[in-house]
Formats: C-alpha cells, sequence, structure tokens
C-alpha cells in the first residue's frame, strides 16, 4: 500500500523520449562503466534485517543567525549552507537556490520515511529573492514537491533539471520557467554567468517503479570570474568525473562535495562516497576549497550520527592537506569565495 500510494502521488512511469545515448538506452539512464547494486526493494530490506544505530530525534538549531543578505558583491561568491543537500549559493548578482527540502520527511508523504533531525537554517519565508533553482536528480531529500510549490508562490524562480524531470517540476512550479538539460550542455544565465551541466555516479526514482527513467546531474556555475562545482549526490566512482571535471573547468574554486549516506559502503558506493572518497573527490577536482553537504540532517545511511565529519576530519589528516581547505559546515555557515585575481 505505501509503495502504491508512492507510485500514485509521483505519477511513476514518464520515460524520457530522447534518444539514444552513451548514459540512456532509451528506457533508462545509467552510470557508464558501473554497475548499479544498490534498489529501493534492497535498500528496505537492510533497514528491516541490519537496522541503522540510533539518531537524535533533533539538533538544536543555531541561535542568533544574522539575515541574509539580499545580494552580494559583485567582487566575491558567498555560499550558505541550509541543511543537507540545499545550500544557497551568491554570486554575480544571482541568488542560486541548489535542491530544496524544507519538509520534515524526504519521503512522498509525510507520515512516513525518513525524517528531518537538523532544520533549515532558516524558514522559507526569511530567503531572499531566489532567482535559480538547481535540481540535481529526483530523489525526495533533493526534489521535494511541497517545498517546490512554495518557491514558485514567492519567488517564481528559473529553475534547471536534469532530462526528464520538466514535466514533474512544471506541474509543480507552473509559474516558475523550467528547463531540463542533458550532460555536457552549457545554460546561459544572467549577469553573464554560465551553468554546465555534468556526469556523476548515482540514480533516479521516486518509487519502485520509476527506477532510472530521470537522469541526475552535477553542475559547475562559472561566474564573476570564478567556477564553483556542486555534486549534488554521487558516488566516487573511480574518481573519473572528479578529473574530467578539472580537465574541463579547472582550476576550480570550490567543490561542494556530499560525505553522507555512505555506509554499508558494499551497497551504498555505486551512489553515495564515503567521506575519505570526498577527500580524494577534492584532490581530483584540484579545487582550493571543498565544502562538505549531504549529512547528518536524514538517516538515509547506516552511519552513525556526526560519522561522517569525523571520518572526514581523519581522511583530511591522512592526506597532509590543510585541514581548512575542506570545511564541514555547521547549519546556516557560509563560505566565501573570491577569485584569485581582482
Amino acid at each position: 500500500m505505501i509503495f502504491l500510494t508512492a507510485c500514485a502521488l509521483a505519477a511513476c512511469g514518464s520515460t524520457h523520449p530522447g534518444p539514444v545515448t552513451d548514459h540512456f538506452d532509451g528506457k533508462h539512464f545509467f552510470t557508464p562503466g558501473t554497475s548499479k547494486s544498490s534498489s529501493p526493494i534492497g535498500y528496505l530490506w537492510r533497514r528491516l534485517t541490519n537496522p541503522p544505530p540510533d539518531w537524535p530525534q533533533a539538533v538544536p538549531s543555531p541561535a542568533n543567525l544574522p539575515a541574509l543578505s539580499p545580494r552580494v558583491s559583485a567582487k566575491e561568491a558567498r555560499v550558505t549552507y541550509i541543511g543537507h543537500a540545499t545550500l544557497l549559493i551568491q554570486v554575480a548578482g544571482l541568488n542560486i537556490l541548489t535542491d530544496p527540502v524544507w519538509s520534515q520527511r524526504a519521503s512522498a508523504v509525510q507520515w512516513l520515511g525518513p525524517k528531518r533531525v537538523a532544520q533549515p537554517a532558516w524558514p522559507l519565508e526569511q530567503l531572499p529573492p531566489i532567482d535559480l533553482v538547481l535540481i540535481s536528480h529526483d530523489h525526495y531529500d533533493h526534489l521535494d514537491v511541497p517545498t517546490l510549490r512554495l518557491l514558485d508562490a514567492a519567488h517564481r524562480p528559473r529553475v534547471i533539471a536534469p532530462l526528464g524531470l520538466k514535466k514533474l517540476l512544471t506541474e509543480a512550479m507552473p509559474q516558475s520557467s523550467v528547463s531540463e538539460h542533458d550532460w555536457g550542455e552549457r545554460v546561459a544565465l544572467a549577469q553573464g554567468a554560465w551553468l554546465h551541466v555534468e556526469p556523476m555516479a548515482h540514480g533516479s526514482g521516486r518509487t519502485p517503479f520509476d527506477q532510472m527513467q530521470t537522469l541526475w546531474a552535477a553542475y559547475v556555475i562559472e561566474a564573476a570570474g570564478m567556477k564553483m562545482y556542486h555534486a549534488g549526490d554521487t558516488g566516487y566512482a573511480g574518481g573519473r568525473y572528479f578529473r574530467e571535471v578539472a580537465k574541463r573547468h579547472g582550476p576550480l574554486d570550490l567543490a561542494i562535495l556530499p560525505i553522507g549516506a555512505y555506509e554499508p559502503v558494499d551497497f551504498m558506493a555505486d551512489s553515495h562516497m564515503s567521506p575519505s572518497e570526498a577527500v580524494q573527490a577534492l584532490i581530483d577536482t584540484g579545487a582550493r576549497q571543498g565544502m562538505a553537504h549531504h549529512f547528518d540532517t536524514f538517516q538515509l545511511g547506516f552511519e552513525a550520527f556526526g560519522a561522517a565529519g569525523a571520518e572526514l576530519l581523519k581522511a583530511m589528516q591522512s592526506s597532509g592537506l590543510p585541514l581548512q581547505r575542506m570545511i564541514v559546515p555547521i547549519i546556516g555557515q557560509a563560505v566565501v569565495v573570491k577569485p584569485t585575481t581582482p
């Protein structure tokens, strides 16, 4: 019954009608050169037979956070961690929101599914004007229809997403401008900025019945003399995508990399990086600054609360990199990025 309800809510079965490519076989998307071992049924079975460690019901919210700036200086970028994969990227006069999720559960329904333990840094109504929303893929912890409806009503932003998601997003955001894109596309933004749609190793599906029918993507934002890479959710996949993004777009000024939901590694590796792999991904991208996300908000993996940040610190110490090169932000923390040349 739960699956049937989720299927109805997600309007499953909307296969992308595009041509066959090196990552689309005419019916399903895939990550070239990798095998997909994880599945919704396998995930549920593991949770039933090997329950994850206890997490806190809730963690304290940061106190006395300042109001968000309406815009930032043209000479810098400000990346603010709202929570999980939701970040506010302010650059070149643009306010960009990634994978916005304000709901209490990452689920098709709000009475069942992974529950938020860390609240968003600011209520939705306290956001500055949002010009652009980036969606990395359709999993519920990245594509939250209730949040998107509220953003549509309040901001009417431009929305950019991978292939196959335009129908769902247009229905959720009828007043907003929605477009979908393939890996390798370059999209013009306002203020002379560009968005590059990049490959990542992940998957898609909002029910057991619509798996791999929409694409997943990372993004490089090129603006104000800077390049910032946002990997919404990805496995390491031997590091090739990180090395390729460095070759295509380097030098990168910032790499925003996921570090959570990595246990058990034998099951999660096709979709999620471990913290040590995130450190290697930072090295692969050559980015001069790293920023972690996708941790300690929803219990999606089987690692303990706080484990991702602790493991990342160990990996950074082992790597010999300066610890400050990879920030594990607290909710509400901002990273300021400036171009290397004035």
